[in-house]
């Protein structure tokens, strides 16, 4: 699915500021970053990781899953990660004044790093919840219903600006890795697995899907 194809390559993307992102707010901490560059990241995330990629996920992808594969809106993995772009949204918000001007104090710092470290752990397990479990599954229950393809739409001009800066950054500041971060593929990556989704399996599968498990697992 081309859809689906590009919000992953998207993902590659994201990924990668997102480690950018997190050797700038070290840099800045220290006094060494560019502080005109904590708008651009805010541009980035909120342009392109937001009014671009989630909102296509929403918009179309979510929407055929509800829509066209009959799964469910109000609880599961749709609305888990739904609510999650939310979340997040409102976490880049909390933090862009501090990501544009250099920390007046120590507790400006100290929060920066909380704030900072708490929105790119969340994306980084969001993507991989994503990758791992939501993408293949769902593309595999449209199919079922006979939907192959999706339809897509081109950046606006500002998600493009917003894409295309993130060059310049990954540049300035090499993508750094958290090191006390797990990251992995399936439902438990996902920060909403057991507490508002029960997993794909408990909140997706059909009556002939459980048992075809248990035939499969009784056989073995």
């Amino acid at each position: 699915m081309k859809l689906l194809d590009a919000l992953q390559d998207e993902h590659a993307l994201i990924d990668r500021v997102l480690g950018s992102f997190r050797s700038y707010v070290d840099a800045l901490v220290g006094g060494t970053a560019d502080a005109q560059d904590g708008a651009r990241f805010a541009a980035f995330f909120s342009e392109f990781a937001g009014h671009f990629h989630h909102d296509r996920e929403e918009r179309v992808f979510f929407h055929a899953l509800v829509t066209q594969a009959e799964l469910p809106a109000e609880r599961g993995p749709v609305h888990a990660l739904a609510h999650e772009h939310a979340e997040m949204a409102q976490w880049l918000r909390e933090m862009t004044p501090l990501l544009e001007r250099r920390p007046r104090s120590d507790d400006e710092r100290a929060r920066l790093e909380a704030l900072a470290t708490r929105y790119s752990r969340a994306l980084w397990r969001h993507i991989d919840a994503e990758n791992s479990v939501l993408y293949p599954q769902g593309a595999e229950r449209l199919a079922r219903c006979g939907v192959r393809e999706l339809a897509d739409r081109p950046l606006s001009t500002a998600e493009a600006a917003a894409r295309d800066g993130a060059a310049a950054l990954l540049l300035r500041y090499p993508p750094s890795e958290d090191a006390a971060l797990t990251r992995g593929d399936g439902c438990f990556m996902c920060r909403a697995h057991g507490d508002t989704c029960r997993g794909l399996e408990a909140e997706w599968w059909t009556e002939l899907e459980w048992e075809e498990f248990h035939e499969r697992d009784a056989a073995d």
